[in-house]
């Protein structure tokens, strides 16, 4: 009896510090996801709540409310423009123009080379008319090597510093040397704290292969980006499936939807995020919002 008031209290610490707490509200939370069908690859333009499954540290959460996504959504647009891409470019520029096409008002989008060096082909537009010129700046810079992790850290450091709930960097790689100057870990971690999901889609021909250290550390930035930023990757065996896999990359983005979720309160916030759809043949897509209190 004498030791019974020491353990209610140590065991209100224990609870209190598993961020349990007596009487607490639970916190609304907000995801971006897509719902896509993996037979046709087409996003789904309609959802429910009872669609998806959130976990957090592997803890289901309760989904309270879905809605369209109707606020801005920068997107940034990387292409190889590599002198060893040259080859690809043809298949590049329509892949562009159906990505663009697909993606509606969509946006706003950017459009980047890094062919010897990150560069700025048009700025953040909606403009149909400034895209379609981007397009055609698009060529391959004779001499120069890819330098793809360091367009994704130069441009998610560039995102980060724009306000809205979400936002997204697409590249279009054609697997060419690569010849960046910066570790992956570094573009890893920049691409995480801004907030932008990561979508890939590259080329891996037969003969393509590299597997020197640079591509090792690119190929790691995308299976590690894509993976933690909720995004999506399109391996392709030509680059003439360029625009198909770019088509269903913008339905992905053009059909999010706005997920409320419950988190309870804790003290320690959570490490992982992960979405999953509900039914069989379905894949989801997202990640949290940007600029959420943790």
């Amino acid at each position: 009896m004498v030791y019974r008031p020491f353990r209610l209290i140590v065991g209100s610490l224990v609870a209190l510090l598993a961020g349990v707490s007596l009487g607490a509200q639970a916190r609304e939370r907000v995801a971006y996801v897509s719902l896509v069908d993996r037979a046709t690859g087409i996003a789904r333009d309609t959802v429910a709540a009872g669609d998806f499954v959130i976990r957090e540290d592997k803890v289901t959460r309760e989904v309270l409310r879905v809605t369209p996504a109707t606020g801005p959504l920068p997107i940034a647009v990387l292409v190889d423009t590599s002198a060893a891409a040259e080859p690809t470019i043809p298949d590049v520029r329509k892949a562009l123009t159906a990505f663009f096409a697909a993606l509606g008002d969509t946006g706003p989008v950017a459009l980047i080379g890094y062919g010897e060096r990150p560069t700025v082909l048009t700025n953040y537009t909606t403009a149909p008319d400034a895209l379609a010129a981007g397009i055609g700046k698009v060529f391959a810079r004779p001499g120069g090597a890819a330098t793809v992790m360091d367009a994704i850290f130069e441009t998610a450091r560039g995102l980060g510093t724009r306000e809205g709930e979400r936002a997204a960097i697409v590249v279009l790689s054609a697997t060419t040397p690569e010849q960046s100057n910066i570790h992956f870990t570094r573009t890893l971690s920049r691409l995480e704290s801004s907030g932008a999901t990561l979508h890939v889609v590259t080329l891996t021909a037969p003969g393509r292969a590299l597997f020197d250290d640079n591509a090792r550390q690119r190929d790691t930035l995308f299976d590690r980006g894509v993976r933690r930023t909720g995004g999506t990757r399109r391996d392709v065996v030509s680059s003439m499936a360029f625009p198909q896999a770019l088509t269903e990359v913008a339905g992905v983005l053009a059909h999010q939807f706005r997920v409320v979720y419950a988190r309870p309160q804790t003290l320690i916030p959570p490490d992982t995020f992960e979405v999953t759809a509900a039914a069989p043949g379905l894949t989801a897509y997202g990640g949290v919002a940007r600029g959420q209190p943790k």
